[in-house]
């Protein structure tokens, strides 16, 4: 269970699989945020997951690649929904080189990721093809969720819980699940992951929301205080809605409902509001409690006592991240 182990393999796996067809304007896009790093969470967690259950763990590689294909693509459009200029420290696909580019590309990385179940027996496949599908339709919606929340003044934080469940955590979830899949593990042992990585999921958004706005910026690899700008109202802006006096809760309201030119005046504001009703303080106990969750499954399985203690450090490690 020795993480870099996986990182290792799928890294290997990854730089095997070039894509060499034309028109070049449609796969570059693909190769290039394929080529900007991030951290691999996902396609780590299929090949943990199936190395619990089977001693080749290898074969679960191309799920795995089926996965962060997928994770890329909702990248891919999330930055052009949300107008990113940056994603992973590097130019986003559509500022590289267009929208149209963009949405086009992030379309074939979904049909990529499909053809990735093809290297499976049927019942495999099949298995793999209708979580996969439920997935993504939860991803869809938590998307448009996320969107609707922007133009929304009465979001309540169980609200918020429930869309990044679907925008991200469902998919950290399936990961581990498919992974259990091609390892052939039990049903329920497969589903026990599915809720472990559902939980650990809803604690690794939190983190992101919390790095977005005090993250080092030369540590997260995005543009800090990007929800700020875009009015994202995550468990930061929510919380503090919930605890501030009523000149403070109206001058929130009031920054997030334009589009402010004056972007850092913007975000240093709204931080010292943050700031002042210890909100980090309010995400941090959040981010605890979720993770937490995440393993009070791990204790109902079955395992090994050496994994069940490498995945309790993979989820910390998620809690404590600084990327």
């Amino acid at each position: 269970m020795d993480i870099s182990v996986f990182q290792k393999a799928f890294l290997q796996y990854k730089q095997s699989q070039k894509i060499d067809r034309e028109p070049v304007n449609l796969y570059e896009p693909v190769t290039y945020i394929l080529s900007l790093g991030g951290k691999k969470i996902r396609p780590v967690l299929t090949l943990m997951a199936a190395s619990i259950f089977s001693k080749n763990y290898k074969e679960a590689l191309p799920a795995a690649y089926a996965i962060e294909m997928f994770h890329n693509f909702t990248l891919v459009h999330d930055d052009i929904m949300d107008a990113a200029p940056l994603r992973r420290g590097k130019e986003t696909v559509h500022e590289k080189w267009d929208i149209n580019t963009g949405i086009l590309s992030g379309d074939v990385m979904l049909i990529l990721a499909y053809q990735y179940f093809e290297n499976y027996p049927p019942e495999i496949f099949l298995k793999l093809a209708k979580l996969f599908s439920k997935t993504a339709i939860e991803v869809c919606d938590g998307q448009q969720l996320d969107v609707d929340f922007e133009t929304r003044n009465d979001v309540s934080i169980d609200e918020y819980v429930e869309m990044i469940s679907l925008k991200t955590s469902v998919l950290i979830g399936a990961a581990l699940k498919m992974g259990a899949i091609v390892a052939k593990a039990a049903e329920d042992d497969a589903q026990k992951l599915y809720e472990y990585g559902l939980n650990l999921g809803i604690a690794f958004q939190l983190q992101d929301d919390y790095l977005d706005t005090y993250g080092n910026p030369e540590n997260f690899g995005k543009q800090v205080g990007g929800d700020i700008i875009e009015n994202k109202k995550t468990f930061l802006y929510l919380k503090a809605l919930e605890l501030a006096n009523q000149n403070d809760a109206e001058t929130l309201k009031k920054l997030y409902q334009k589009k402010d030119k004056e972007k850092e005046a913007k975000i240093t504001t709204v931080k010292a509001l943050f700031d002042a009703y210890n909100i980090p303080a309010h995400i941090n106990e959040q981010i605890e409690t979720y993770t937490h969750k995440a393993f009070a499954v791990l204790e109902t399985m079955q395992i090994n006592k050496t994994v069940k203690e490498s995945l309790l450090l993979f989820g910390k490690s998620l809690m404590t991240r600084k990327v």
